[in-house]
């Protein structure tokens, strides 16, 4: 009881209001349940994690760091045998020179597609910054300029996949399908890898010889099975998203078959150097032990996205994913149908960081993107979104997306502060009664 009440003055020092507290504290007790599940998951995949290194067999001799080219840079190489090993496939490339999901994507697209091929996504518009990759907007060095073309296939009013759509859409050009995992700025459901499983099989029953790429940002983990498990050739992430478990300051990963993998690796650096150069420069130590922290790392992040569906939905807001869904990735859309309300959002998710609380985030116009854009992150690594961290594009429907959260904690004071943010700016005063 006394431990309970110093809890609570903690967080009335920090802003929170009783009402906000009550509140709260009745959501986190309902879904006790579920984080129970999600631990399990971790622990699961956690062993996983475990194995592979020990399979592996790591030893500080791998922590070592290594300059110039990097030849028999023993600490990289392992690494990568690790990555291979956890989601099963042949190969896995991952550096700390693939500086960004787009960037490990744009690679792993233009290692693998030629002048006359054509890609083709079966669900719907991919992310914003992969636009001026593939040339959906035109931007110097985009695919379209190498001669790839693009179509596309939306997904069903109910978020399904239109087979027929997409069977009448392969065509003999058809090189690649790129499947995104999560619903980047949109409200459309995240895929889970189940799904995922059954439209590759649709594809490849189709023509074997297409190569299926998943964007597995924001998906690792939180199922006890990757996309390389159900068929997928390649999968593509960013080491600031989930498997690096907040500890990686910056890389990407690509893991599949061999072949897909050593062309990323001779785009990455030069043809008939590939995966033989990079060096780590120290950073294989925040790559191994992130990767081992980052099971629970994800669960933290999706009791915290669990914790702000059942909030705001519970005050009357729209949820993508909603409270009481399964979990695929670990981002949480929340729809305000007004511009304040992803901006206080942000603001009370700045306003609850361990770094730069003190700021004020504002929206604006940043690269890659076509609408301003509000980004809200107080992180230890800057745009680590596997960190508590909220952003959106301030255009209808004025929606917010929120994930990340290294500890279950964080992210709770993260949407706690969000809503005194929200009450400040007059948007809650409709659904104060359910306070």
């Amino acid at each position: 009881m006394h431990n309970t009440k110093k809890l609570r003055e903690i967080y009335c020092q920090m802003g929170i209001r009783r009402e906000v507290l009550d509140y709260c504290q009745r959501i986190e007790e309902g879904l006790r349940p579920r984080f129970a599940v999600m631990d399990q998951t971790a622990e699961y995949n956690q062993m996983k994690v475990i194995k592979a290194m020990q399979d592996n067999r790591v030893s500080d001799i791998h922590f070592a760091a290594t300059t110039g080219y990097g030849y028999n840079d023993l600490g990289r190489d392992t690494l990568e045998e690790v990555y291979a090993s956890l989601f099963h496939t042949e190969a896995a490339l991952v550096r700390p020179n693939l500086i960004s999901g787009t960037h490990a994507l744009h690679v792993a697209l233009s290692a693998n597609l030629r002048p006359g091929d054509e890609l083709l996504s079966p669900v719907g518009k991919p992310y914003d910054t992969l636009e001026e990759v593939i040339g959906i907007r035109e931007s110097a060095g985009s695919l379209k300029e190498y001669g790839v073309t693009y179509r596309q296939v939306d997904l069903l009013p109910d978020g399904g996949f239109d087979y027929e759509g997409i069977r009448a859409a392969i065509r003999p050009q058809t090189r690649l399908v790129t499947i995104q995992r999560s619903k980047g700025y949109m409200t459309r459901p995240t895929l889970s890898v189940a799904q995922i499983g059954e439209l590759i099989a649709f594809v490849k029953r189709i023509n074997p010889d297409i190569i299926c790429m998943v964007d597995n940002c924001y998906g690792e983990f939180v199922e006890p099975i990757e996309p390389t498990d159900l068929g997928a050739d390649m999968i593509v992430g960013s080491l600031i998203k989930n498997p690096g478990g907040g500890l990686a300051p910056i890389g990407g990963y690509i893991a599949g078959k061999k072949e897909r993998v050593d062309r990323a690796s001779y785009r990455l650096s030069a043809p008939g150097l590939g995966k033989e150069v990079g060096a780590s420069l120290g950073l294989n130590t925040a790559f191994y032990q992130g990767l081992f922290l980052a099971p629970t790392v994800v669960a933290s992040a999706l009791k915290g996205a669990i914790f702000a569906a059942s909030v705001y939905e519970g005050l009357g807001f729209s949820v993508t994913p909603s409270a009481g869904e399964d979990r695929h990735d670990i981002i949480q859309a929340i729809t305000f149908g007004d511009p304040k309300g992803v901006i206080a959002f942000c603001q009370g998710i700045q306003a609850a960081a361990p770094v730069d609380s003190f700021v004020t985030p504002e929206p604006w116009d940043m690269p890659g993107y076509d609408a301003p854009v509000i980004m809200a992150a107080g992180a230890f690594v800057q745009g680590s979104s596997i960190e508590l961290s909220a952003d959106g594009p301030i255009k209808p429907p004025y929606t917010v997306f929120f994930q990340g959260g290294l500890t279950w904690y964080h992210a709770k004071l993260g949407v706690m502060m969000s809503l005194e943010k929200l009450m400040a700016s007059g948007l809650l005063e409709e659904n104060l009664k359910e306070l």
